[in-house]
């Protein structure tokens, strides 16, 4: 018996990131609640580290395996944006970026929204805008960032310059969003105007 397509491997694996971005949260806190626990900050990183690896190997599978199917290719771009959103606001909120650094965050956080809303219009339009590799690299560059920045203080503690790092691959993430932004932008700027 075959197994429905919902509840392929694929899509299981997208549902556990779904599934892993209130328990990242909650390590947060927990952090705070137990007063800068390093253990609550180190399963955070873990748990996002594993939770991108699915991000890799959902696709990837479904492309060999041949378990396309259309709940995936809604639900693996949305799982992305809500880790990547829910991550950037945790450590805006607890203050490992601030001041400048919020700005690469929001420039992520609106390309990541308007590119949503872009895709949703054209494929209305029955248009589609395939996934360049630039913005494959660009999702590689937030999450490497994100996971610096997870680590934080406590990976300052074994690893100087940590957080620093973070902030650095937050910035160059943030110009390849502008970027790859841009591309989606102009390849939908001539179905906008029709």
């Amino acid at each position: 018996m075959a197994t429905p397509t919902a509840y392929n491997i694929p899509n299981l694996l997208t549902y556990g990131r779904i599934l892993a971005i209130p328990v990242i949260v909650l390590c947060f806190f927990i952090e705070g609640e137990l007063q800068s626990s390093d253990f609550a900050r180190w399963t955070a990183l873990g748990l996002f580290v594993i939770a991108s690896i699915t991000d890799y190997l959902d696709g990837y599978l479904a492309r060999i395996w041949n378990q396309t199917s259309n709940i995936g290719r809604m639900l693996d771009p949305i799982a992305d944006k809500l880790l990547i959103a829910s991550v950037l606001l945790l450590v805006a909120a607890d203050g490992t970026i601030a001041g400048w650094s919020l700005w690469a965050a929001i420039i992520i956080l609106c390309r990541e929204i308007l590119v949503s809303g872009l895709r949703e219009y054209l494929a209305a339009l029955k248009v589609s805008v395939p996934v360049t590799q630039i913005a494959k690299w660009k999702t590689a560059a937030q999450m490497f960032a994100i996971a610096f920045l997870l680590a934080g203080p406590a990976g300052d503690k074994i690893i100087p310059y940590t957080t620093e790092t973070g902030i650095t691959l937050l910035w160059v993430a943030a110009v390849l969003t502008i970027y790859t932004g841009y591309d989606y932008f102009r390849a939908g700027l001539k179905h906008m105007v029709d």
